[in-house]
């Protein structure tokens, strides 16, 4: 979903579109999934909240598929592990990098909760958090240990670690190997290939694997695939690798037909086709989903907690006509995405240039 620190090559226009897009189906899925002011809309546009609320969450596969990209253009440019820093230190730069701003929207979380608990009974309101359940989502172990969620979709975070690091591993691993075993094709590739495929054959289709990333690598590896696939490094492979790919699909999909991996495959070819291409964009179309881009992990992080707010408000004080709650989820949204600029601004955007001043003073040294 973020882009992990030391990414410093140019904005993609597809990835920054694809970001920007899902990052408000998203937001909307929770408002018509929460409630209580989707309740009230969904009187008057039952089929639009009924639908955000079932299929608003595919969205999730784009940053699956996204951050599977990003991580491989970051980590391994050309299918190889290439890195300035010890794999340890990059696990824990990415650590940070997803942590400092995931701590800093739990704590508004858990204040916007206790300010609505008291006039706002629904279930979509968390119970208050202990210090030790705060502390397990701070280390991004919540599902794992099963402590209930404090914020909503809190869980991928703790999935991207999780698949970050995976990636990092399988990296390393092919690094060890192709000094034993030189090879024309990066070993990764093969390594990456065959985890795709068990996850997408096997791990995502047993629902107890949801709090792991096995259940959900075959998105994260269409995305580290679609990455690999233009580079010149796989030369006369790529036929086989994407034939491969596409069989193991395929056969995914015929096994158990599953939306969210044909979304994933249909977003990874996109990526694939559009390769490393940049494009220079102008305009305030281009801007704007530029913006949006930027600040999309933070309007992940902080949208819950707003939306808690803006629902009490809304149904505690102001008339429960769908008309009036329609503008409140309106309300809702404008406000998450000032809240996004803001702990981008002030929390995200400091992260990562605290984070970028070893990787570049490193960088500098090697040069």
């Amino acid at each position: 979903m973020a882009r992990p620190p030391g990414q410093g090559f140019e904005r993609l226009p597809l990835v920054d579109l694809l970001k920007a897009v899902a990052a408000q189906l998203i937001v909307l899925h929770h408002l018509a999934f929460y409630g209580p002011m989707s309740d009230h809309v969904a009187e008057w546009v039952p089929q639009l909240m009924e639908g955000l609320a079932r299929h608003g969450r595919l969205a999730v596969q784009v940053f699956l598929v996204v951050g599977g990209y990003l991580a491989a253009r970051q980590l391994a440019p050309q299918g190889r592990l290439q890195l300035s820093q010890s794999p340890l230190r990059v696990v824990g730069d990415r650590y940070l990098r997803l942590a400092l701003p995931y701590g800093a929207a739990l704590a508004l979380v858990i204040a916007c909760s206790a300010l609505v608990r008291p006039w706002l009974d629904h279930d979509s309101v968390p119970d208050a958090a202990q210090v030790g359940e705060v502390l397990i989502h701070l280390l991004l172990l919540q599902d794992l240990v099963g402590v209930e969620a404090l914020s909503a979709g809190v869980w991928y975070v703790a999935i991207d670690f999780q698949l970050f690091v995976g990636l990092l591993f399988l990296l390393w691993t092919a690094a060890r190997l192709e000094h034993r075993l030189p090879a024309s094709m990066p070993i990764a590739a093969w390594l990456v290939l065959a985890v795709t495929l068990a996850s997408l054959l096997v791990f995502n289709r047993d629902p107890d694997w949801d709090v792991a990333a096995p259940y959900f690598f075959g998105s994260y590896g269409l995305g580290v695939l679609a990455a690999w696939l233009p580079s010149a490094a796989l030369r006369g492979r790529v036929r086989a690798l994407a034939a491969l790919l596409a069989v193991g699909v395929i056969l995914a999909l015929l096994l158990e037909f599953r939306s969210r991996i044909a979304l994933a495959a249909l977003i990874a070819g996109a990526l694939a086709l559009a390769g490393s291409l940049s494009v220079q964009r102008a305009g305030l179309a281009a801007a704007m989903t530029g913006w949006l881009s930027r600040i999309s992990y933070s309007l992940f992080l902080v949208h819950f907690g707003v939306c808690l707010v803006v629902n009490a408000v809304f149904t505690e004080f102001l008339p429960t006509s769908p008309e009036v709650q329609a503008a409140g989820l309106l309300v809702a949204w404008g406000a998450s995405l000032a809240a996004a600029a803001l702990l981008h601004h002030w929390v995200e955007r400091p992260c990562m240039a605290l984070l970028r001043r070893p990787v570049l003073r490193a960088e500098s040294r090697a040069g």
